[in-house]
Formats: structure tokens, C-alpha cells, sequence
């Protein structure tokens, strides 16, 4: 709901709930983390600015504060800075620093507060909060102090959804030509990849699936070859060969792993078609995929998948700092980085006939398969991968063969065309969104300049990636164009007339006449003619090398031809 129109810093009376004591607070005898909190609220309502003392602060209440009373807070609260925008929430944040509260919540008359808030909340030692604006402070706390009662404190939740497995099998499948079974310890299958045609399936898979369970003759005869140890000892990808006899196909399998813990097994059958050739590689990827999925058995470790896909999102939009998310995974901040950036092309399957989901699922098993911290997040219409602690040794050029990689697979498996970019190594995730920048250049220049390449880096169409931007610029900005090109366009729209393609394919071809009119499937007088004719009405003259420049460049505009 929009709040009422009011002076700056000045509280809006609709969304004040009704007075009570700054300190009046709502206890909860464990408290929860500041992680488990931005879960239950999330990110529609609240945003993460500045966390210095990481996502582990326990909150044990929630305090109203309101701009009239001094600004005096309690250990462990959740300060409601009701009224107080912007600067004038200064003193609610060193107040919260001195006194030891968890952390502040206001709101931000404009988006460039943020970063004088969070310096001050990070000199501070308090973790900062914005508050949506339409948002009222009601709603905010009444969910705060729900989360503080309500948050499971070791109680089981639910497991992963059977969609987020079922399209990793799918997937995994897809990438490995065969066909897949997620089981958990118990040998009881999670999840399993579609099949069109029934002669593929072997006795042992169909039997493990109609039963959800592997037969136990089965089970056994896996037991005697040493398969199960191996899968307990080991990262490693391990084949079983074909048994006719025994109606058994050759597969693959490897353990799904949480450190030295085994979390189950992902199988793949050959089917008639031999696996393809990295299926090996493929499927240690689905496996650490897969991991995310099986290690949150509880509620709020699931809402952990969301905080961090939100963090990242946060880090690469530059609305987040490096610290949050570095606390959050673990991470060495001071370890370099890199971005991937991928778009969807044109071609390719409907979407219909392919869902996000499957893009993301064949990304994500791909980039863990090669960097075990990769994460694998959307924002807008394209997908990113952030590459935290890489190698200090690792080069843009090794970068890029992942993207090809990803991009190839893309296109034999889920018939998908994607464009691919890699961001430049940055020092640290603090740099993080001039990585992200950079891959959106070279995305940008790749549809607006038509570069055939699939995945680039800078260094690879410079060229492209600056034309585009300054094309960009005077599309946006029309008192930088030449009033007589754009009179020669209107021309050209009015009498359905050639003459500024024509002027564009002459400047293109370097003055070359014959070149030019082969390009525009013209007789080179017919192209002799048309450049006199366009220099005539307009009062241009290409013998000049600024005006020659100019046109190159305007009428190169989506809009001119």
C-alpha cells in the first residue's frame, strides 16, 4: 500500500501503529539469527544493506522507535526506526551500535541514502535494513515478532520439493544421453528422468521405480561388486558394466556428498545410444547440484536457498555489499572473482517445450562440475553465474571455454540458443559488479552489433561493445545528430527511396563503388548516382572525413534504416 505524501523525515500517521514505549519489546527466550529472520520476512518487504557483524547476530526482540523519543535501544533488538528516513536515522544506528542491539530497519526517501546509511551502520557495528516504502511499519512488525516466535529451532521441515529434483534428473539425463535416478541412502528413489521409450529401461531401473526401491536380488549382487563401498569412499564417478544376463545395462553413479557425508546416489542407465562423451564430468556436477537440494531436510535451510540466490543477486546489482554473502557461504572476499553472463537467443525450443528452470538446472550442473562455489542466479530476463574464490592463476580464456561449453551443451541437448559473456577477474567479490557490468556490455553489443560468436569477452569484440554504446548514446540523445541524415531517413521512408542504406554501404565499403554495389546487388552506376543524389538533397559532403564518420556512425541507428 503507498503511504500519504509527507515532508521528508516527517512520519506518516497511517502507518504508525499505535504508541507504545520505545523500549516495549516482544522476548523470545532463543532468539533467532539475523539470517533466519531475512528469510521469514523477505526480500518483497525488506533488503539487506550492511551486515559488519555478519548473519549470525541473534535478535531476541523487536522495539518501536519512534523520531520523538531518545534514541536508546536494548541488546539483541530489532530496531524499528518508524519516521526516521534517510539521515535522520543516524542516530537510531549509532545508538544501536553503542548499546548492542541486533539491528536497525528504516526506510529510504531515495536509493542513493543507501550508502551513507550502511557506512554508518558499518562504523557502527550494526547490520542495516531498508524497509520497502510501501510497506507499513505495522505489518513489519507484527511479521517480525511472528518470526521470532514461529521459527523452528531444529524441528524437521520439509524436504526439497519433488520438482526441483525431478528437473535436475531431467536435466542430467538430457546432458549425459542416458536416463537418471536420484536415491537417497536407503537406495529409495527421490526422483527420476522421463523416458519416451520403455524398451531403454532396464529390469533394475524399472523395478527400483515402480517399487521405490532398488529390488533387494538387485541390491545384493551391487553390495558383492563393491559398488556401494565405493560410492561411500569415494567423489569419484564409478562405472558399472552391463550385465545381460542379469537384465542390467551399463550405468554410471556417483555419491551425492555433504563433505564426508553421503547424502545418496545419482544413477545413470545407458540406454540404446552410448552416454555422451563428458557425461562423466556432467554427472560429478549433478551430483554437487543435487547436494544443495538433499542437505535442506528443514524449513528454514530450504528459505537458506532463497537468501542466497537474494544475496547474490544483491551483489551483482550493487545493491548489496560483499560481506553479507561472504558471511553467509563461508567465503574468502579477498579472493578473485568473475561473472558469466548468459541471454537467451532466438532459435531454439519454445517455451513452451523449455523452462527457465531446465536453462538454469543444465547451467548450474555445468559450473559446479568445474568450480564447486559457483552460484547460479537470474536477474531480469538473464541468468549469471558468480565465480567466487577462484585460482589466483586462472585466465578470461579458460573462462570462456566454460561458456562455450555451456552454450553447446545448450543447443545439442535442449535445442536452446544462448549468448554467452565473461566478465573481467576482479581482486575480490567487492568488485563483483564490474564484472557483472562488463557481461552486460558484451550481451548488449552482441544483439544490438549482430556478433556472430556465441560467447565472447571483452578483448574479443572491443570494437563492437564501444559502437554499440556510443550508437546507444545518440539514440538517446537526438541534438547529437545530423539534422540532414535525418532529413535523408525521412526521405528515403517517404518515396520508399534506397538512398541512405545506399550512402551507408558506400561508407562501409571505404569509398569502394564496385564493392558497395555488388553488397547492395546494384550496378556500381546506379550507386554513383544515389550518392550524388544524396549529397544533393541534403547539402552533405562524404569527401569529409567528419561527416563521413558521422554518417557511418547515425546511420547505423536501429531506427535510420
Amino acid at each position: 500500500m503507498a503511504s500519504s505524501p509527507r515532508s521528508p523525515g516527517e512520519p506518516d500517521p497511517a502507518e504508525v501503529p499505535a504508541p507504545e514505549p520505545a523500549a516495549a519489546a516482544s522476548p523470545s527466550p532463543a532468539g533467532i539469527s539475523l539470517r533466519q529472520l531475512l528469510m521469514s520476512l523477505g526480500e518483497p518487504l525488506v533488503e539487506l544493506q550492511a551486515a559488519p557483524a555478519g548473519l549470525d547476530v541473534e535478535i531476541r526482540s523487536v522495539a518501536l522507535l519512534d523520531p520523538e523519543d531518545p534514541p536508546i535501544t536494548q541488546p539483541g533488538e530489532l530496531v524499528l526506526a518508524i519516521g526516521a528516513r534517510g539521515r535522520a536515522a543516524f542516530p537510531a544506528l549509532r545508538a544501536g551500535g553503542r548499546d548492542g542491539a541486533a539491528a536497525v530497519a528504516v526506510k529510504l526517501d531515495t536509493p542513493g541514502q543507501a550508502a551513507a546509511l550502511s557506512a554508518t551502520a558499518v562504523e557502527a557495528g550494526i547490520a542495516l535494513l531498508s524497509v520497502r516504502s510501501e510497506a507499513r511499519w505495522e505489518q513489519v512488525d507484527a511479521l517480525a515478532r511472528a518470526a521470532l516466535e514461529s521459527v523452528p529451532h531444529g524441528r524437521p521441515g520439509e524436504g526439497p520439493e519433488e520438482g526441483d529434483l525431478f528437473s535436475l534428473a531431467q536435466t542430467t539425463a538430457v546432458l549425459t544421453g542416458g536416463i537418471v535416478s536420484i536415491e537417497d541412502t536407503a537406495n529409495r528413489v527421490l526422483a527420476y528422468s522421463r523416458s519416451t521409450d520403455s524398451d531403454e529401461v532396464d529390469d533394475l531401473r524399472r523395478l527400483s521405480i515402480l517399487g521405490w526401491q532398488g529390488p533387494e536380488a538387485y541390491l545384493t549382487r551391487l553390495r558383492k561388486w563393491g559398488v556401494f563401498q565405493r560410492l561411500r569412499a569415494s567423489d569419484e564417478v564409478i562405472c558399472i558394466d552391463s550385465h545381460p544376463e542379469l537384465g542390467i545395462r551399463r550405468r554410471l553413479a556417483v555419491a551425492i556428498r555433504s563433505g564426508e557425508r553421503q547424502l545418496g546416489t545419482i544413477w545413470v542407465q545407458e540406454g540404446s545410444a552410448p552416454l555422451t562423451e563428458h557425461a562423466d564430468q556432467a554427472l560429478l556436477g549433478a551430483a554437487r547440484v543435487a547436494a544443495l537440494h538433499l542437505v535442506r531436510r528443514r524449513r528454514e535451510l530450504s528459505a537458506d536457498l532463497t537468501l542466497t540466490r537474494t544475496l547474490a543477486a544483491g551483489l551483482l546489482e550493487g545493491s548489496t555489499g560483499p560481506q553479507p554473502l561472504a558471511s553467509h557461504l563461508a567465503l574468502d572476499a579477498a579472493r578473485p572473482a568473475a561473472v558469466l553472463g548468459f541471454s537467451y537467443g532466438n532459435a531454439g525450443a519454445s517455451p513452451s517445450e523449455l523452462t527457465r528452470s531446465e536453462v538454469s538446472n543444465l547451467i548450474s550442473v555445468h559450473t559446479a562440475a568445474r568450480h564447486r562455489s559457483a552460484l547460479v542466479t537470474q536477474v531480469d530476463a538473464r541468468i549469471y553465474v558468480l565465480l567466487p574464490q577462484l585460482p589466483r592463476s586462472i585466465d578470461v580464456g579458460t573462462l570462456r571455454g566454460w561458456g562455450q561449453a555451456i552454450t553447446e551443451a545448450a543447443r545439442r541437448h535442449l535445442g536452446m540458443s544462448l549468448r554467452g559473456s565473461v566478465g573481467c577477474i576482479v581482486p575480490g567479490l567487492g568488485e563483483v559488479p564490474e564484472s557483472r557490468r562488463e557481461a552486460d556490455r558484451i550481451l548488449d553489443a552482441m544483439v544490438s552489433a549482430g556478433v556472430a560468436t556465441t560467447v565472447a569477452a571483452l578483448p574479443d569484440i572491443q570494437a563492437e561493445v564501444l559502437v554499440s554504446e556510443v550508437l546507444r548514446l545518440l539514440s538517446r540523445h537526438p541534438e547529437m545528430r545530423d539534422p540532414r541524415l535525418t532529413a535523408l531517413v525521412a526521405h528515403d521512408s517517404r518515396s520508399q527511396g534506397q538512398l541512405a542504406e545506399s550512402v551507408l554501404a558506400y561508407l562501409n565499403a571505404f569509398g569502394d563503388v564496385r564493392a558497395a554495389a555488388t553488397e547492395l546487388h546494384v550496378h556500381p552506376n546506379t550507386l554513383r548516382y544515389r550518392i550524388r543524389r544524396a549529397e544533393e538533397l541534403t547539402g552533405l559532403d562524404l569527401g569529409r572525413p567528419d561527416q563521413r564518420l558521422l554518417a557511418m556512425l547515425q546511420l547505423r541507428l536501429p531506427s535510420a534504416l
